[in-house]
């Protein structure tokens, strides 16, 4: 069997400088970029709040290009770090950020198409314009779909205010890539890293059920979404969302009737789970159709080889080629024509 593409499709990237969006708009909570030496970074905020340090890798193509060389990874799908969605900002002015971060992607895309595919952004804070920027992404840009936060403010993605960006997705044939941000609880968990640790599996868990609880698969069901990070502690936590459905359908079933375990197969999740049992927990969920290779690349959290946990699986071959590039190219709507 011919080696398979490695598709990684949960990859991080920023550019390498940010404008002046407190200058900008007038008021404050932006992310700036503070260079450092051999093209290390911190992200601040632009009230002088360090937020993190970032490596070369995060905002240059070229040595991105050579650490996927170095693992093997044939294409990467680029999407920005979720500390920038800027949600909270006035629409027009999260509209504007998000132009920006798109069209450097679709920049690196445009240079390397044969190694990066770009999922763009789009303010979610008004639908409407979240609407009018996806079809930006798609038909200007050449982008197969976009990433979104697992909610947005107050707002789970049941709410009925997603509606139309939910229409325009599926009538576009968008790929959905749902990430965790804004982790519930952290101000209450701020040591040990605990809102990534913690709070990110949940956020995940919350996507989901939200989804599913709320019948967005019911009534948009030519969706393709997949969750980050192997769908969080959902699958591990499905027996007692289950049992609550089950018991509490005053409560659970407000809005959607079907069981939570008939979604199974129904969307995308990808194969960070950094064990092998969790893996394959995974798999016999939701299916080995339904999983493909993400790393969270270039942040520590993530797959630091990628591809390692799924070549390391007593799998078939078909069944490794599945993960490393067929689901991810079903879930992008591309052809692997694409990158001969």
């Amino acid at each position: 069997m011919a080696k398979p593409l490695k598709i990684d499709i949960h990859n991080h990237i920023l550019p390498k400088k940010l404008p002046d969006f407190k200058g900008q708009f007038g008021y404050g909570g932006f992310i700036q970029l503070h260079p450092k030496e051999n093209g290390y970074a911190d992200m601040i905020r632009d009230d002088g709040k360090f937020f993190r340090a970032v490596e070369p890798n995060c905002m240059d193509v070229n040595v991105r290009l050579e650490e996927m060389d170095k693992f093997g990874v044939d294409v990467q799908v680029l999407s920005t770090v979720p500390v920038m969605f800027s949600e909270w900002a006035k629409p027009k002015d999260t509209l504007a950020v998000n132009h920006f971060l798109n069209e450097d992607i679709a920049e690196s895309v445009s240079k390397n198409p044969k190694r990066f595919i770009g999922l763009g952004t789009i303010p979610l804070n008004d639908p409407e314009l979240g609407c009018q920027e996806l079809n930006n992404c798609m038909k200007e840009l050449g982008m197969p779909g976009v990433q979104i936060g697992s909610h947005y403010g107050k707002l789970n993605l049941s709410d009925k205010s997603l509606y139309p960006f939910y229409e325009e997705a599926e009538k576009l044939g968008a790929a959905i890539l749902v990430h965790p941000w804004d982790m519930m609880g952290k101000d209450t968990m701020p040591d040990y890293w605990l809102p990534w640790l913690v709070g990110m599996p949940g956020e995940t868990t919350r996507a989901i059920c939200s989804m599913i609880f709320g019948g967005i698969f019911e009534k948009f069901p030519k969706l393709r979404v997949c969750f980050a990070h192997g769908g969080g502690s959902f699958a591990f936590t499905l027996g007692r969302i289950e049992h609550g459905f089950n018991v509490r359908p005053d409560l659970c079933q407000v809005d959607n009737q079907v069981n939570p375990r008939d979604y199974l197969g129904k969307f995308y999740v990808d194969s960070i789970n950094h064990d092998p049992k969790a893996l394959q927990y995974n798999i016999d969920l939701f299916g080995i159709d339904k999983i493909m290779l993400g790393t969270d690349y270039p942040f520590p959290l993530g797959e630091l080889e990628p591809g390692k946990l799924i070549e390391g699986m007593d799998l078939s071959d078909k069944d490794k080629a599945r993960l490393l590039s067929g689901s991810a190219l079903e879930w992008l709507g591309i052809s692997e024509e694409r990158f001969q």
